[in-house]
């Protein structure tokens, strides 16, 4: 199982992904879920995936191949595409091509061994940051002040605190504070998500790759969010009014 998100700021863009793999209890192991393209000073990009492995690795590998110089290739590049919106239909093509040869069908594949999801999320010059949540079919939507931030993978227990914290304003310090908790919630309920984390953050009109970071299994800070959020989680529980039986 994987979790990933990706959250929308006035000032940018922060990504978090998990990093666990599994095929069964007995077999764990980390695999990288993020996935940046440069072309500093024109655009930068960030991927996340979740879904069957041997997927998601043959559509980053595609766009790898295709992101080379133009001699060297014959499909289009996401490192060319004038938009992120284009950016977004070169990769949700890539991925129904991909799903498609696994497949051999060319219909609806959203239910089948092989799916998969992504998280799209950068800015090319020209247009403003952009989040995209790219289904298994190849079609997309995209992140606005009603719905800022995307998750995918195991998505339902690091959902709630986004929810209610969530802030457009939010600092970006704030925010990886906000992921760190979500991803906490996340790593208590489900075995199948675990760290290390690897963390994004694209500061609005850089167009390059901003902070990155991989956040281990020691991270201080990580322990201290996840001890201390416990801690007041029970204090908060504790100051409820008990429930009345009459």
């Amino acid at each position: 199982m994987t979790y990933c998100v990706g959250l929308k700021l006035n000032r940018g863009l922060v990504m978090m992904s998990d990093t666990r793999t599994n095929a069964g209890v007995d077999y764990i192991s980390v695999f990288q879920k993020m996935f940046l393209w440069e072309a500093e000073g024109e655009r930068s990009i960030t991927l996340m995936t979740a879904g069957n492995l041997a997927t998601t690795q043959s559509v980053i590998s595609l766009l790898n191949e295709r992101a080379k110089p133009a001699d060297e290739r014959g499909q289009p590049s996401i490192l060319e595409a004038p938009s992120m919106f284009q950016v977004a239909r070169l990769v949700g093509a890539t991925l129904k091509e991909v799903i498609a040869d696994q497949t051999g069908q060319d219909g609806p594949v959203a239910e089948t061994p092989f799916s998969a999801s992504i998280i799209l999320a950068g800015q090319v010059r020209g247009g403003e940051p952009r989040l995209f949540l790219i289904y298994p079919e190849g079609n997309f939507v995209e992140a606005s002040a009603d719905t800022p931030f995307f998750q995918i993978g195991e998505t339902k227990y690091g959902r709630p605190i986004l929810v209610r914290a969530y802030d457009p304003d939010m600092s970006f310090e704030d925010a990886v504070k906000l992921l760190m908790v979500s991803f906490d919630s996340t790593l208590k309920a489900n075995l199948s998500v675990g760290l290390p984390l690897d963390l994004h953050v694209y500061e609005a009109d850089t167009f390059r790759t901003g902070v990155r970071q991989r956040i281990e299994r020691d991270n201080a800070y990580f322990d201290m969010i996840s001890r201390d959020w416990g801690d007041a989680l029970k204090e908060a529980f504790g100051k409820l009014p008990p429930y009345s039986w009459s």
